[in-house]
């Protein structure tokens, strides 16, 4: 299982249960938090009752005095409220009073007038001279049914006369606790998908982190150019560089000694070749034998030289992962202009060229690099192109990449040789010398496409000669 679907998983799950449980916990609070504030309600009404109820109490006309009356009228005014969205069209208190022995002698329900409630624990709680309340079911065995009774001494003075206990049917408080069950629900709802949507762009943008860096690892590891990815995130930029930092510094260790090793095995033969021809000179000679082995110590010197320039400049650009200096340059402008520098090479050879290049082709390169790359490609067809043959250019865009194909009618390339052509030092016989060059042309042009984004092909053209491609990244899709 990927590490993001492990990640977004753990987080799903830990999500999931801490919001279960914080639910749970708050939907089990709504009831009791509702009939706490509504019996903390009953309380307070129920000692105000019990000022007004005392003085009729006291004269014994609690059945009918102004107390009864006022309490009778309260249960008949008409009443229409929303409260919070809860319409409230009844009222819903019911009120007894009971003397000092329990008995009721006052029930605006009508229903108890005369019964003995003194071992109810609202009224006998109250006469003990403690908070009286409690909590019945009409029904036994049906919640709904209940009913909370909060009670409240009645005094004369110092003496307690009576109680006044205030009753509400709690059941009418459901639809309010079902309410604010379903909002805590809804609202958990959303807030979990919220929790959800940030975990997933969360682990979106960690895991696609991780994945740049993964890409990252592939490139150096196939030998690819690669730059670090820019990463927002300080521990995971500070590993990227620690990756960049731990390849600089293991490459340039085997790039040396690579170098060392192919420099050293490259330079043997013309070595070899002065060092014969140093001993050859030292015995007398006759002149034309003398200059013959001294131009070939020259010739040897010389090829040595560009070999050395040629491996620096390649040793160079393979170190480098990004273009520095990068510019818009016309493609077009810059063949003609290689063109020009080779001129004397064609006119010598007796070669013609044959260009068409569509125009503009803008791209985003180094000048002196990608100049190098098409006069390396045009050395080569000069090198393999017999007299009198045309080589033909020609430039254009496709499918969001810029082509230069550069072709030569010459006897092509062999078979053995097609897959060995980008290898350094590897070099083919010119057949108009049957000389070999440095063998590092074609690498040279491989780096350089694969820092602008590019590649390069060469093979056999149909119908004859060779043929290479040069393929450039378009302008807007090449990273800088």
């Amino acid at each position: 299982m990927k590490l993001s679907v492990r990640l977004f998983l753990g987080y799903f799950l830990l999500v999931a249960v801490t919001g279960q449980l914080v639910l749970m916990l708050v939907v089990k609070q709504i009831g009791p938090g509702v009939r706490t504030a509504l019996e903390a309600s009953l309380v307070d009404t129920a000692n105000l009752l019990a000022e007004l109820a005392a003085p009729d109490l006291r004269q014994d006309s609690i059945a009918d005095g102004h107390f009864a009356q006022a309490v009778k009228r309260y249960s008949k005014r008409p009443v229409s409220a929303s409260i919070f969205g809860f319409p409230k069209q009844s009222l819903d208190y019911r009120v007894y009073v009971t003397d000092a022995a329990g008995i009721v002698r006052f029930d605006s329900a009508g229903t108890a007038i005369g019964e003995n409630y003194s071992r109810w624990n609202d009224v006998y709680l109250t006469l003990q001279g403690q908070y009286g309340a409690r909590s019945s079911q009409a029904n036994p065995g049906d919640k709904t049914s209940s009913t909370m009774h909060v009670a409240a001494p009645v005094r004369d003075g110092d003496k307690l006369i009576g109680v006044v206990t205030v009753a509400y049917p709690t059941a009418l408080l459901q639809p309010i606790v079902d309410a604010s069950k379903h909002a805590i629900q809804r609202g958990a709802f959303w807030l979990f998908g919220g929790a959800l949507l940030f975990g997933a762009i969360f682990n979106w943008r960690l895991t696609r982190a991780i994945d740049l860096l993964v890409s990252y690892a592939r490139s150096v590891a196939s030998g690819g150019k690669a730059s670090p990815p820019k990463l927002r995130s300080v521990e995971l930029s500070t590993l990227a560089h620690a990756l960049e930092t731990m390849r600089q510094e293991l490459e340039g260790k085997q790039y040396v000694e690579r170098y060392v090793q192919t420099l050293t095995h490259e330079m043997k033969s013309p070595l070899a070749a002065i060092r014969g021809a140093a001993e050859l000179l030292e015995d007398p000679l006759p002149d034309t034998d003398r200059r013959r082995f001294a131009g070939n110590a020259r010739e040897q010197a010389e090829r040595l030289d560009q070999l050395i320039e040629r491996l620096l400049g390649l040793a160079e650009l393979e170190q480098r992962q990004q273009l520095s200096d990068p510019q818009l340059l016309d493609l077009g402008e810059l063949l003609n202009s290689v063109l020009a520098e080779k001129a004397p090479q064609l006119l010598q050879l007796n070669l013609h060229t044959a260009v068409s290049v569509d125009e503009p082709l803008p791209v985003l390169a180094e000048e002196f690099l990608l100049r190098q790359a098409i006069s390396n490609l045009l050395d080569n067809a000069l090198a393999f192109a017999p007299a009198k043959s045309t080589i033909e250019i020609d430039g254009r865009r496709d499918d969001k990449q810029i082509i230069l194909r550069i072709r030569d009618h010459g006897p092509g390339i062999p078979d053995y040789a097609l897959e060995r052509l980008f290898e350094r030092f590897y070099s083919l016989p010119r057949p108009h010398n049957g000389r070999k060059s440095t063998g590092l042309g074609l690498a040279f042009v491989k780096e350089v496409a694969l820092l602008h984004g590019g590649e390069i092909r060469v093979g056999n053209a149909f119908g004859g000669g060779a043929e290479a491609v040069l393929r450039l990244a378009d302008i807007m899709t090449l990273r800088i």
